[in-house]
Protein backbone atom coordinates (compact mmCIF):
# COMPACT_ATOMS: atom_id res chain seq x y z
CA UNK A 1 0.00 0.00 0.00
CA UNK A 2 2.44 2.59 0.86
CA UNK A 3 4.39 2.10 -2.51
CA UNK A 4 1.32 2.60 -4.16
CA UNK A 5 1.31 6.13 -2.68
CA UNK A 6 4.20 7.27 -5.37
CA UNK A 7 5.27 9.74 -3.02
CA UNK A 8 8.61 10.07 -2.66
CA UNK A 9 9.93 9.00 0.91
CA UNK A 10 6.67 7.43 1.81
CA UNK A 11 7.58 3.34 1.61
CA UNK A 12 9.34 2.05 4.34
CA UNK A 13 13.49 3.16 4.07
CA UNK A 14 16.59 1.05 5.63
CA UNK A 15 19.78 4.16 5.30
CA UNK A 16 22.88 2.76 6.84
CA UNK A 17 23.03 6.38 8.86
CA UNK A 18 20.69 6.03 11.35
CA UNK A 19 18.34 9.51 11.86
CA UNK A 20 18.22 10.94 15.66
CA UNK A 21 15.51 8.92 17.67
CA UNK A 22 14.79 11.70 20.45
CA UNK A 23 13.47 13.96 17.29
CA UNK A 24 11.54 11.20 15.59
CA UNK A 25 9.88 10.47 18.71
CA UNK A 26 8.85 13.69 19.31
CA UNK A 27 7.29 14.40 15.82
CA UNK A 28 5.38 10.99 15.91
CA UNK A 29 3.30 12.24 18.86
CA UNK A 30 1.37 14.82 16.19
CA UNK A 31 -0.50 12.37 13.85
CA UNK A 32 0.72 12.94 10.27
CA UNK A 33 0.54 11.37 6.94
CA UNK A 34 4.35 10.82 8.06
CA UNK A 35 3.24 9.04 10.84
CA UNK A 36 3.45 5.34 9.87
CA UNK A 37 7.20 6.12 8.34
CA UNK A 38 8.84 7.58 11.31
CA UNK A 39 7.59 4.52 13.51
CA UNK A 40 10.04 2.55 10.96
CA UNK A 41 12.67 5.15 10.96
CA UNK A 42 12.54 5.10 14.73
CA UNK A 43 12.55 1.11 15.13
CA UNK A 44 15.41 1.51 12.55
CA UNK A 45 17.10 3.41 14.47
CA UNK A 46 17.23 2.08 17.85
CA UNK A 47 13.65 2.50 19.35
CA UNK A 48 12.05 0.13 21.73
CA UNK A 49 8.13 -0.67 20.86
CA UNK A 50 7.35 0.31 23.89
CA UNK A 51 8.90 4.08 23.18
CA UNK A 52 6.61 3.83 19.95
CA UNK A 53 3.52 2.78 22.01
CA UNK A 54 4.23 5.84 24.29
CA UNK A 55 4.32 8.15 21.86
CA UNK A 56 1.96 7.03 19.57
CA UNK A 57 -0.90 5.04 21.51
CA UNK A 58 -0.90 3.07 18.60
CA UNK A 59 -1.53 -0.98 18.79
CA UNK A 60 1.06 -2.65 20.04
CA UNK A 61 0.23 -5.39 17.68
CA UNK A 62 0.96 -2.89 14.37
CA UNK A 63 4.45 -1.62 16.00
CA UNK A 64 5.30 -5.73 16.13
CA UNK A 65 4.92 -5.96 12.54
CA UNK A 66 7.14 -2.84 11.33
CA UNK A 67 8.92 -4.87 14.09
CA UNK A 68 9.22 -7.42 11.78
CA UNK A 69 9.53 -5.71 8.41
CA UNK A 70 12.96 -4.00 9.99
CA UNK A 71 14.17 -7.47 11.29
CA UNK A 72 14.21 -9.40 7.91
CA UNK A 73 15.37 -6.40 6.53
CA UNK A 74 18.70 -6.72 8.96
CA UNK A 75 19.02 -9.81 8.52
CA UNK A 76 18.65 -9.71 4.46
CA UNK A 77 21.57 -7.04 4.70
CA UNK A 78 23.52 -9.34 6.52
CA UNK A 79 23.73 -12.28 4.30
CA UNK A 80 26.90 -13.09 2.99
CA UNK A 81 25.51 -14.67 0.10
CA UNK A 82 21.85 -14.11 -1.55
CA UNK A 83 20.66 -17.49 -2.19
CA UNK A 84 17.09 -18.65 -3.63
CA UNK A 85 15.26 -19.07 -0.11
CA UNK A 86 16.68 -16.14 1.57
CA UNK A 87 15.27 -14.10 -1.54
CA UNK A 88 12.03 -15.51 -1.34
CA UNK A 89 11.65 -15.17 2.27
CA UNK A 90 12.07 -11.27 1.86
CA UNK A 91 9.70 -11.33 -1.18
CA UNK A 92 7.46 -13.04 1.29
CA UNK A 93 7.72 -10.13 3.77
CA UNK A 94 6.98 -8.00 0.73
CA UNK A 95 10.23 -5.95 0.28
CA UNK A 96 10.31 -4.53 -3.18
CA UNK A 97 12.98 -5.51 -5.83
CA UNK A 98 14.47 -1.83 -5.15
CA UNK A 99 14.20 -1.78 -0.92
CA UNK A 100 16.28 -4.68 -0.86
CA UNK A 101 18.35 -3.38 -3.59
CA UNK A 102 18.99 -0.62 -1.19
CA UNK A 103 19.50 -3.00 1.93
CA UNK A 104 22.65 -4.70 -0.31
CA UNK A 105 24.06 -1.59 -1.43
CA UNK A 106 23.44 -2.86 -4.99
CA UNK A 107 20.86 -2.03 -8.14
CA UNK A 108 17.72 -2.69 -8.48
CA UNK A 109 18.43 -4.23 -11.62
CA UNK A 110 20.64 -6.84 -10.60
CA UNK A 111 18.24 -8.00 -7.86
CA UNK A 112 15.86 -8.30 -10.10
CA UNK A 113 17.80 -10.44 -12.50
CA UNK A 114 18.72 -12.82 -9.47
CA UNK A 115 14.76 -13.24 -9.20
CA UNK A 116 14.66 -14.23 -12.68
CA UNK A 117 17.24 -16.49 -12.83
CA UNK A 118 15.83 -18.73 -10.26
CA UNK A 119 12.35 -17.99 -11.75
CA UNK A 120 11.24 -16.11 -8.66
CA UNK A 121 8.37 -14.13 -9.48
CA UNK A 122 5.18 -13.31 -7.93
CA UNK A 123 1.58 -15.50 -8.43
CA UNK A 124 -1.69 -13.44 -8.75
CA UNK A 125 -4.46 -14.06 -6.26
CA UNK A 126 -8.12 -13.72 -6.67
CA UNK A 127 -10.78 -11.47 -5.21
CA UNK A 128 -13.91 -12.91 -5.52
CA UNK A 129 -16.20 -10.22 -6.05
CA UNK A 130 -19.04 -12.83 -5.47
CA UNK A 131 -18.38 -14.11 -1.72
CA UNK A 132 -18.76 -17.62 -3.47
CA UNK A 133 -22.45 -17.64 -4.21
CA UNK A 134 -21.71 -17.88 -7.85
CA UNK A 135 -18.99 -17.68 -10.03
CA UNK A 136 -17.29 -14.32 -10.20
CA UNK A 137 -17.17 -12.72 -14.00
CA UNK A 138 -14.81 -10.07 -13.60
CA UNK A 139 -12.63 -10.78 -10.73
CA UNK A 140 -9.95 -8.82 -9.14
CA UNK A 141 -6.12 -10.14 -8.96
CA UNK A 142 -2.91 -9.02 -6.55
CA UNK A 143 0.61 -10.49 -6.43
CA UNK A 144 1.59 -12.47 -3.54
CA UNK A 145 5.00 -14.76 -3.40
CA UNK A 146 3.24 -18.20 -3.15
CA UNK A 147 2.96 -21.64 -5.49
CA UNK A 148 -0.19 -21.38 -7.44
CA UNK A 149 -2.05 -18.78 -9.21
CA UNK A 150 -5.45 -18.23 -9.65
CA UNK A 151 -5.40 -16.34 -12.92
CA UNK A 152 -7.28 -18.53 -15.36
CA UNK A 153 -6.25 -18.77 -18.87
CA UNK A 154 -7.08 -16.92 -21.86
CA UNK A 155 -5.88 -17.55 -25.70
CA UNK A 156 -7.36 -14.14 -26.74
CA UNK A 157 -5.53 -11.21 -28.48
CA UNK A 158 -4.61 -8.84 -25.43
CA UNK A 159 -3.70 -5.41 -24.59
CA UNK A 160 -2.58 -4.11 -21.34
CA UNK A 161 -3.64 -0.68 -20.23
CA UNK A 162 -2.15 1.62 -17.43
CA UNK A 163 -4.10 3.61 -15.27
CA UNK A 164 -3.15 7.02 -13.58
CA UNK A 165 -2.45 5.10 -9.99
CA UNK A 166 -3.53 6.27 -6.52
CA UNK A 167 -6.46 8.90 -6.01
CA UNK A 168 -4.96 12.77 -5.88
CA UNK A 169 -7.18 15.42 -5.00
CA UNK A 170 -7.80 17.32 -8.38
CA UNK A 171 -6.33 15.52 -10.56
CA UNK A 172 -6.86 12.14 -12.33
CA UNK A 173 -10.28 12.54 -13.93
CA UNK A 174 -9.46 13.11 -17.22
CA UNK A 175 -6.96 10.29 -17.28
CA UNK A 176 -9.77 7.60 -15.58
CA UNK A 177 -11.86 8.77 -18.44
CA UNK A 178 -9.47 8.22 -21.46
CA UNK A 179 -8.48 5.03 -19.75
CA UNK A 180 -12.39 3.85 -19.29
CA UNK A 181 -13.21 5.01 -23.12
CA UNK A 182 -10.00 3.10 -24.20
CA UNK A 183 -10.69 -0.63 -22.23
CA UNK A 184 -14.27 0.42 -24.30
CA UNK A 185 -13.00 0.88 -27.55
CA UNK A 186 -10.34 -2.00 -27.55
CA UNK A 187 -12.89 -4.20 -26.30
CA UNK A 188 -15.27 -3.69 -29.09
CA UNK A 189 -12.33 -4.54 -31.38
CA UNK A 190 -12.25 -7.96 -29.78
CA UNK A 191 -9.46 -7.43 -27.58
CA UNK A 192 -9.31 -8.92 -24.36
CA UNK A 193 -8.62 -5.48 -22.05
CA UNK A 194 -6.07 -6.12 -18.60
CA UNK A 195 -6.29 -2.73 -16.57
CA UNK A 196 -3.51 -2.50 -13.72
CA UNK A 197 -4.11 0.57 -11.39
CA UNK A 198 -4.07 0.73 -7.56
CA UNK A 199 -6.53 3.28 -7.12
CA UNK A 200 -10.44 1.90 -6.17
CA UNK A 201 -12.21 4.94 -6.28
CA UNK A 202 -12.02 5.43 -10.35
CA UNK A 203 -14.42 3.90 -13.33
CA UNK A 204 -11.16 2.24 -14.67
CA UNK A 205 -11.23 -0.02 -12.06
CA UNK A 206 -14.89 -0.77 -11.43
CA UNK A 207 -16.00 -4.06 -11.94
CA UNK A 208 -17.57 -4.40 -15.38
CA UNK A 209 -14.82 -2.48 -16.86
CA UNK A 210 -11.71 -4.06 -17.87
CA UNK A 211 -12.17 -7.64 -18.74
CA UNK A 212 -9.00 -8.54 -16.18
CA UNK A 213 -8.09 -6.27 -13.02
CA UNK A 214 -4.62 -6.04 -11.58
CA UNK A 215 -5.04 -3.92 -8.04
CA UNK A 216 -0.63 -3.18 -8.02
CA UNK A 217 1.62 -0.59 -7.64
CA UNK A 218 2.21 1.33 -10.88
CA UNK A 219 5.69 0.79 -10.87
CA UNK A 220 7.94 -1.30 -13.32
CA UNK A 221 8.59 -4.06 -11.07
CA UNK A 222 5.13 -4.70 -10.36
CA UNK A 223 4.08 -3.80 -13.76
CA UNK A 224 6.78 -6.36 -15.54
CA UNK A 225 5.42 -9.34 -13.39
CA UNK A 226 1.69 -8.78 -14.57
CA UNK A 227 2.79 -8.11 -18.25
CA UNK A 228 5.13 -11.88 -17.50
CA UNK A 229 1.59 -13.50 -15.75
CA UNK A 230 -0.22 -12.16 -18.93
CA UNK A 231 2.12 -13.94 -21.52
CA UNK A 232 1.99 -16.86 -20.94
CA UNK A 233 -1.66 -17.43 -22.49
CA UNK A 234 -2.75 -15.66 -25.29
CA UNK A 235 -0.87 -12.98 -27.64
CA UNK A 236 -0.09 -9.65 -25.81
CA UNK A 237 -0.25 -7.40 -28.31
CA UNK A 238 1.16 -4.67 -26.02
CA UNK A 239 0.97 -1.86 -23.44
CA UNK A 240 -1.09 1.70 -23.33
CA UNK A 241 1.35 4.17 -21.07
CA UNK A 242 -0.01 7.27 -22.81
CA UNK A 243 -3.85 8.22 -20.98
CA UNK A 244 -2.78 7.45 -17.23
CA UNK A 245 -0.98 10.99 -16.66
CA UNK A 246 2.64 10.94 -15.27
CA UNK A 247 2.92 7.75 -13.72
CA UNK A 248 1.80 5.99 -16.33
CA UNK A 249 4.28 7.80 -19.25
CA UNK A 250 7.06 7.24 -16.35
CA UNK A 251 7.30 3.97 -17.06
CA UNK A 252 7.40 3.68 -20.65
CA UNK A 253 11.46 3.80 -20.92
CA UNK A 254 11.27 1.26 -18.91
CA UNK A 255 9.38 -0.91 -20.24
CA UNK A 256 10.47 -0.48 -23.89
CA UNK A 257 13.83 -1.24 -22.60
CA UNK A 258 12.96 -4.76 -21.10
CA UNK A 259 11.29 -5.76 -24.57
CA UNK A 260 7.62 -4.66 -24.41
CA UNK A 261 5.70 -2.97 -27.36
CA UNK A 262 4.57 0.34 -26.48
CA UNK A 263 1.12 0.94 -28.41
CA UNK A 264 0.41 4.43 -29.72
CA UNK A 265 3.65 7.33 -29.40
CA UNK A 266 6.79 5.92 -29.00
CA UNK A 267 8.43 6.81 -25.25
CA UNK A 268 11.02 9.13 -27.13
CA UNK A 269 8.23 11.18 -28.62
CA UNK A 270 6.61 11.36 -25.68
CA UNK A 271 9.73 12.51 -23.64
CA UNK A 272 9.59 15.20 -26.84
CA UNK A 273 6.44 16.40 -26.18
CA UNK A 274 6.99 16.07 -22.47
CA UNK A 275 10.18 18.41 -21.97
CA UNK A 276 9.61 21.68 -22.07
CA UNK A 277 13.09 21.98 -23.82
CA UNK A 278 12.98 19.70 -26.71
CA UNK A 279 9.41 20.58 -27.46
CA UNK A 280 10.48 24.32 -27.85
CA UNK A 281 13.18 22.89 -30.32
CA UNK A 282 10.44 21.23 -32.25
CA UNK A 283 8.53 24.85 -32.77
CA UNK A 284 11.85 26.19 -33.28
CA UNK A 285 12.46 24.44 -36.41
CA UNK A 286 8.57 24.15 -37.65
CA UNK A 287 8.89 27.84 -37.14
CA UNK A 288 5.95 27.33 -35.13
CA UNK A 289 4.60 30.54 -32.89
CA UNK A 290 4.55 29.65 -29.16
CA UNK A 291 4.44 32.10 -25.88
CA UNK A 292 7.84 32.99 -24.61
CA UNK A 293 9.03 30.50 -22.47
CA UNK A 294 12.31 28.83 -20.52
CA UNK A 295 13.05 26.17 -17.91
CA UNK A 296 14.53 26.75 -14.48
CA UNK A 297 16.13 24.14 -12.41
CA UNK A 298 17.21 26.71 -9.55
CA UNK A 299 15.97 29.66 -7.78
CA UNK A 300 18.45 31.85 -9.28
CA UNK A 301 17.21 30.60 -12.95
CA UNK A 302 13.57 31.47 -11.93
Amino acid sequence: ALRSLEKRGSSFSFPTVKADLNTLLEQMKTSTESRIGQVQQALWSGATAQQIFDATKIDPWFIDQIVLINEVASWFGGLEEIEVASLKRAKQNGFSDSQLAEIRGVTEESIRSLRHNHNLRPVFKTVDTCAGEFPALTPYHYSSYEQFTEVVPSDRKKVVILGSGPNRIGQGVEFDYSCVHATFALKESGFETIMINCNPETVSTDYDTADRLYFEPLTLEDVLEVIHAESQSGELVGVMVQLGGQTALGLANGLEAAGITILGTTPTDIDRAEERGKFQQILDQGHLLAPANGMATNLAEA
